[in-house]
This record gives structure tokens, C-alpha cells and sequence, in this order.
């Protein structure tokens, strides 16, 4: 992981001699999605993979609607906004209007590789257990791996928190978001293509898991639910009058569930991921202040790099294991029954 940051020696030296190091710009850089896959850079050259950029024009123009394009041949009136965290804009009348913007970007990509990934895996799985016989044949190797983790998400966590009666037709959703965000977390830990991207510190993508568990939550939910949210068991002047202060703190909790997994999950990668790219820069920055401080600060960069990695390790797994947990958790909650007294 300590190369991670290939491109920052160049960074440092682009600008000339004695430039200093703007490491909050360089790491928000490496945490932002964009346009192009950035490997490397050597003396001011860059090595990327460009990325196609499909998007519709906002004017009104009744000719060519779509466009085509990468971002090293991006037509004229459109810009990349340093306003808008470097998302593409359109000059239309003398205004910039946002397009719209169907791109494959890096953090697109690098969720079709988790895809093949994990249906390539699961597709293996599968061809073993058609082939043999599971009763008499306990797998080995990988295939036993994978099953020991299904079997301990299935039983110890999905059907423990959520209840022998109802966990059936949530286990398949909250095992595929399991292995989502492990796999993403896991490949986000490789410094180079086809790893590296910040999938699980994206917040929109975890808005879209969150939203996910709070529809799994919500349209499924029985009436006790409900009625716990509407009409909780509290004095009446609790929940009729004057006001309906509990049902109105019931109802804002729907959506504060959700967004605890959302920011829960978005802060912790996004930290992890800071945190190795700013050890990066430090071995880099270290140089410039003379070989004695340099020696002491990339000796101490080096072991921190080392201790975060196998952290984040850990984290990749924590972290699903956690949002898979309080997903199964609030599920749960809204499959109460209802105890007569």
C-alpha cells in the first residue's frame, strides 16, 4: 500500500524546486471519484486510463443531443467545474448547467470489477456443490472458506437478530450487501488498477445502501411496528396531547437508522483511506526538510503504513460485518409481536 501514492513524488516536483507539498489536495484528490483511472506519474507525464463519458446537452440545440467522448476529448462547451468537485458542466446561453451525465467514472468501474468478482466467486461455489455431494463431502480449501462465512453471516447474524420466523426473505439481500461492501473494502485496499478506488467512501453509494435497507425496513414491516411508531405504549399526554411528541421522535427515527449507516460506513473508509494516503505524503515531505528529519519521519511513516494497513484490513471486515449486523438488527425491530399482558 505504501505506493499508493506513486504519482506524489512527481506531484511535489512538478511545480519546480522547493514547491511545498499540499497533501490535504492530494489525498481529497486520491478520495474523489473521476474521469479517467490515474495509475502513475513520472516526471510531469501522466499514466491513466481514460473512461468513456456519456452525456446528454441541457440546450436547446435540435442537433447532436449525446455525445460521446473521453476527458482528454471532451467538446468545447462543456468544462470540468473546480467549483463542483471537477463534475462536467455546460456553457448554455451564457449559464453553466449541469448535463446530463451518464458517465462510467472510476467509482463506476470499479463497482462492474466487484460484480465480476463476486459473481466469478460465487459461480465456483456453486460449480462445486452441483459436482459433489454436500452431505457426504465437506468442501475444502476456498469453497470451505466461503462457506464457513455464509454460514456464520446466515446463522449467527442475520437469523439470530432478525427471528427464526421472518429472516428467510431478508438472508439473501443482507449476505449480497455482506460481501458488496467486504469485497469493495478489500479491493479498495490494492494501490494500483484494478484496485484503489474509494467505493465504500463514496457517500453516494452508501446513501444507495442505506436507502436499500430503509425500504427493507419500511414496506415490509408489520402493523406492531407501526403501531409502536403512531401510538407507542406512553402516556397519552405523550402521544395525543398536547402535542404527538413520541410518535413524531418514532417517525424522525425512521430516518435516522439509515443515516447512521449511511455516515457510519462513508466515515470510517473514507478516514481509513485518508489516513495511509496522508503516510504516504509524509515519507515524500520528509526529504525536503533535510536527510536527518527525513530518515526519522519516513522510518516512522513506514511502520504507520504498515500498522494502518493491517487496520484497515481488519476494518474491510468490521465494517460490513457491522452494516450487515445493524441492517439485520432494524429488520428485526420492525417484525415485533405483539405480547398480550
Amino acid at each position: 500500500m505504501m505506493v499508493a501514492l506513486l504519482p506524489v513524488p512527481a506531484l511535489a516536483n512538478e511545480g519546480g524546486e522547493g514547491e511545498e507539498l499540499d497533501i490535504p489536495e492530494i489525498v481529497l484528490e486520491h478520495l474523489a471519484d473521476s474521469y479517467e483511472w490515474h495509475i502513475a506519474s513520472y516526471q510531469g507525464s501522466h499514466i491513466s486510463i481514460p473512461l468513456p463519458i456519456i452525456l446528454r446537452s441541457a440546450s436547446d440545440n435540435p442537433g447532436q443531443k449525446w455525445f460521446f467522448c473521453t476527458a482528454h476529448s471532451l467538446p468545447d462547451q462543456f468544462f470540468f467545474s473546480e467549483e463542483h468537485h471537477g463534475k462536467i458542466y455546460e456553457r448554455v446561453g451564457g449559464e453553466e448547467v449541469r448535463p446530463l451525465d451518464l458517465s462510467i467514472t472510476k467509482s463506476v468501474l470499479q463497482i462492474w470489477i466487484v460484480v465480476v468478482v463476486l459473481i466469478t466467486v460465487f459461480l465456483s461455489c456453486a460449480r462445486w456443490y452441483k459436482n459433489h455431494d454436500a452431505k457426504s463431502e465437506a468442501p475444502k480449501g476456498f469453497v470451505g472458506a466461503m462457506e464457513m462465512i455464509v454460514m456464520t453471516i446466515h446463522d449467527d447474524l442475520i437469523k439470530s437478530s432478525i427471528g427464526e420466523k421472518h429472516y428467510k426473505p431478508y438472508a439473501p439481500y443482507l449476505l449480497t450487501v455482506f460481501f458488496f461492501i467486504l469485497t469493495c473494502n478489500l479491493i479498495g485496499l490494492i494501490p494500483v488498477f484494478p484496485g484503489g478506488a474509494n467505493v465504500t467512501g463514496n457517500i453516494n453509494i452508501t446513501f444507495f445502501l442505506a436507502v436499500c435497507t430503509m425500504l427493507a425496513i419500511n414496506l415490509f414491516a408489520n402493523k406492531e411496528y407501526w403501531k409502536e411508531i403512531f401510538w407507542p405504549e406512553v402516556p397519552l399526554f405523550l402521544k395525543a396531547y398536547p402535542a404527538p411528541v413520541m410518535p413524531l421522535i418514532e417517525l424522525f427515527g425512521v430516518f435516522t437508522k439509515p443515516f447512521a449507516l449511511m455516515i457510519r460506513l462513508f466515515a470510517n473508509m473514507m478516514a481509513g483511506h485518508a489516513v495511509i494516503l496522508s503516510f504516504t505524503c509524509v515519507i515524500f515531505l520528509g526529504w525536503s526538510m533535510g536527510v536527518g528529519f527525513g530518515l526519522g519521519l519516513n522510518a516512522f511513516s513506514i511502520i504507520m503504513l504498515l500498522f494502518m494497513n493491517a487496520l484497515e484490513l481488519l476494518v474491510a471486515f468490521v465494517q460490513a460485518y457491522v452494516f450487515t449486523m445493524l441492517s439485520a438488527v432494524f429488520i428485526g425491530l420492525a417484525h415485533k409481536e405483539h405480547h398480550a399482558e
